[in-house]
């Protein structure tokens, strides 16, 4: 989130557990967290600075090093309060509260969309996984995760195909849970294949896809960064999700306003096969915040630069 950067900038101290501190969320490392002291956990030697330098490099297992930090700081801070800065976190929030675009009048909104995923289900009652691509941001910004290990996506590694196949291994492992794939079009066809190991093995998962007819990430970076000059990113919407679906065993339905998509959210998790939701979505419909290479954390575009106001 575009606030969640901005905090980063803007620390004093910043606490890294068991992470690569990769590019994709550091922006420029010259420029990441550049006036906070940072701590690095992590159980691998060769991790601690690779990428980015750190102050105080912890090796150990991140559990036991926890343990042993949280006990101290309970001691160390007992008399002291963080009021201030939970205050700038809080004013940050408000500031950034959405940042994607303007309603379409005759298709869905992604953010709206996985708002309604929050509302159909209880708290705690489904187990989302994602795709990678504007699919991934949307749902990592909107859905409300209630309970470890509840949302589960491929990250930074930009695993596109990786939603179906994860929902499916889900659902093995916690049958009891509905458990929902929401996915964008290019990435649910990178793996489409294994809706019939879902269909002969009894696997009911629930695929969303917002579908913008497109490779939507990259179609986003080629408006931005190469003046709209599009090449290999319009799936043309082929194929038709429905029929493809119903092809394989599998229910398909087409969800082209809110309340066909609570239905058909409803009709999902009753159904005993797998149920694939086809939700359009505006093909220039983009997501932020986003840093461009190069850039700091605190340089994030917040809407699009090429848009005249």
């Amino acid at each position: 989130r575009d606030s969640a950067n901005y905090a980063i900038a803007e620390c004093d101290v910043l606490l890294a557990i068991g992470v690569r501190f990769a590019d994709r969320t550091t922006g420029r490392v010259e420029g990441f967290a550049e006036h906070a002291f940072k701590i690095h956990i992590d159980i691998d030697a060769s991790e601690i600075n690779k990428n980015v330098k750190v102050n105080l490099p912890i090796i150990g297992d991140a559990k036991e090093v926890l343990r042993l930090l949280t006990n101290e700081l309970v001691k160390s801070f007992r008399k002291k309060s963080n009021g201030a800065w939970h205050r700038r976190i809080k004013e940050l929030r408000e500031v950034f509260k959405e940042s994607s675009s303007s309603e379409s009048c005759c298709k869905l909104k992604p953010s709206r969309v996985i708002k309604v995923l929050n509302e159909v289900f209880s708290p705690g009652s489904l187990i989302v996984t994602t795709g990678v691509g504007q699919n991934q941001m949307w749902a990592a910004q909107h859905y409300i995760a209630h309970s470890p290990r509840s949302f589960i996506t491929s990250g930074g590694l930009g695993t596109m195909g990786f939603g179906l196949p994860a929902a499916i291994g889900a659902k093995v492992a916690c049958p009891d849970k509905t458990v929902v794939d929401i996915d964008g079009d290019g990435s649910f066809l990178m793996t489409v294949q294994s809706l019939a190991t879902s269909v002969v093995e009894d696997i009911p998962i629930i695929a969303l896809v917002l579908n913008n007819n497109a490779l939507g990430m990259v179609r986003q970076w080629q408006h931005i960064m190469y003046g709209g000059r599009f090449i290999a990113s319009d799936l043309k919407g082929i194929p038709d999700l429905v029929a493809l679906a119903k092809s394989f065993g599998a229910e398909g339905i087409r969800a082209e306003t809110y309340e066909d998509l609570r239905r058909a959210l409803k009709e999902a998790v009753r159904s005993e096969v797998a149920t694939v939701i086809d939700v359009p979505i505006p093909q220039d419909e983009k997501v932020f915040p986003m840093v461009l290479p190069g850039k700091t954390l605190k340089e994030v575009l917040l809407h699009d630069p090429t848009r005249r106001t």
